[in-house]
C-alpha cells in the first residue's frame, strides 16, 4: 500500500468514520467483460465492427452515454449514438450478471465495515437501475443504505452533488467520509466535495491515478478494511496523514 499525505486529518480511528462511499465498476465489481460484450453487440446492430475489449475497458467510467459515444467515435452522428445507446442498454440489461463478480477481498471488506456499523453507499455513473440490479444480484442489498447512479441526481461524478447528498443523508461531515474508487473521476469527485479518497490498484483506469493521486492507494478492499478498522493501523495511518507529515 502507498500513502500520500495530501490532506489534513483525513482518516481517524473507527468511531470517527461515519460514511464510506464506493464506486461500483472497477472498485467493487469486475464488470468489464459484460460491458464489452454489450458494447460490441450494440456496434454489431449498428453495422459496425467490434472493438477490442481492452479499448472498451478504457472507455468505462463516465456513464453509458459517454461510453457509447467513445465506442462509436467522434465522427458518428448523435442520432446514431443514441440508437447505439438503446441497443447497449437492452443487451446489457439482459446480461449484466453473466460474468460480473466482486473483486477479491470485496465481500470480506464489506462484511467487516458492516460489522463495525459504518454506513455504506454506492455512487457510480452507471444507470441507477442497473446499479441496483447488480447490488441485489450480488446479495448486497442490505450492505448499502443508498445506491446512486449517473441518472439519479441532476449532476454525476465528478460533480460533488452525489457525495454531498450522501453526507447529508448519513449525517456525516467531510472529515468523517471516505470516497473509494479506482480512477481520476473518483479522486476528482472527492476533491470537489472536500472529502478524503482511497483508490484501488486493480481498477479499470489505474493509470489515471498518477495525475490525480488519492490519499490512500490499496491493492484490495480487504487491505483498506485492515487499515481503517485495526486500531493500531488506523492510528498510524492518521499520524501519517496529519499536518506536518509527508
Amino acid at each position: 500500500m502507498e500513502l500520500w499525505a495530501r490532506r489534513v486529518n483525513v482518516i481517524g480511528p473507527e468511531p470517527d468514520m461515519k460514511l464510506l462511499i464506493f464506486d461500483l465498476d472497477g472498485t467493487l465489481i469486475d464488470s468489464r467483460l459484460d460491458l464489452a460484450n454489450a458494447v460490441n453487440a450494440a456496434l454489431q446492430r449498428m453495422g459496425r465492427a467490434p472493438l477490442p475489449n481492452e479499448r472498451i475497458y478504457s472507455y468505462v467510467g463516465d456513464g453509458a452515454p459517454t461510453l457509447l459515444r467513445r465506442a462509436m467515435g467522434p465522427e458518428a452522428p448523435q442520432e446514431d449514438v443514441h440508437r447505439a445507446l438503446g441497443h447497449f442498454l437492452d443487451c446489457y440489461g439482459q446480461h449484466l450478471l453473466d460474468n460480473t463478480r466482486p473483486y477479491p477481498g470485496v465481500d470480506e471488506a464489506l462484511g467487516r465495515f458492516a460489522e463495525a456499523g459504518i454506513p455504506m453507499a454506492v455512487l457510480t455513473n452507471k444507470p441507477e437501475r442497473f446499479s441496483r440490479e447488480l447490488v441485489r444480484g450480488l446479495g448486497w442489498e442490505n450492505r448499502f443504505f443508498q445506491v446512486y447512479g449517473g441518472d439519479s441526481l441532476p449532476e454525476k461524478k465528478p460533480h460533488p452533488l452525489g457525495i454531498e447528498t450522501l453526507m447529508r443523508e448519513a449525517g456525516a461531515r467531510p472529515e468523517q467520509t471516505l470516497m473509494i474508487g479506482d480512477s481520476a473521476v473518483d479522486v476528482l469527485t472527492a476533491r470537489n466535495a472536500g472529502v478524503p479518497v482511497a483508490a484501488v490498484t486493480y481498477g479499470l483506469q489505474p493509470e489515471t491515478l498518477g495525475q490525480y493521486p488519492p490519499d490512500i492507494l490499496v491493492d484490495s478492499l480487504a487491505e483498506l478494511a485492515r487499515e481503517l478498522l485495526d486500531p493500531d493501523r488506523a492510528a498510524a495511518l492518521s499520524a501519517r496523514l496529519a499536518p506536518g507529515r509527508g
